[in-house]
């Protein structure tokens, strides 16, 4: 269970010290449209797959949103190729 905190363009998890220790952000373009331009995870939390349950918070929060995406993260470009299911909220 992540406890991401949701916010306008940008989606994070902290610890209890209150640093962020994982986050993407997607600021707007235009109304319809953001650009995914950064994800973190701390080294404390690699290998957990955190960073893909961000993209999918993300993919989420589109969808709701009826939102597309432009990928500028080198990250979010490669998750999109691997998961092509979720192609449909791509701009």
């Amino acid at each position: 269970m992540n406890n991401f905190i949701q916010e306008q363009n940008r989606i994070y998890q902290m610890n209890d010290n209150n640093d962020v220790i994982a986050e993407v952000t997607f600021p707007a373009i235009s109304d319809n449209v953001v650009n995914v331009n950064h994800t973190f995870v701390d080294d404390s939390l690699r290998g957990q797959g955190i960073a893909g349950k961000l993209m999918e918070a993300t993919v989420a929060t589109l969808r709701e949103q009826n939102k597309k995406a432009q990928l500028t993260c080198t990250y979010a470009i490669t998750w999109f190729e691997k998961h092509p299911e979720n192609a449909d909220v791509v701009a």
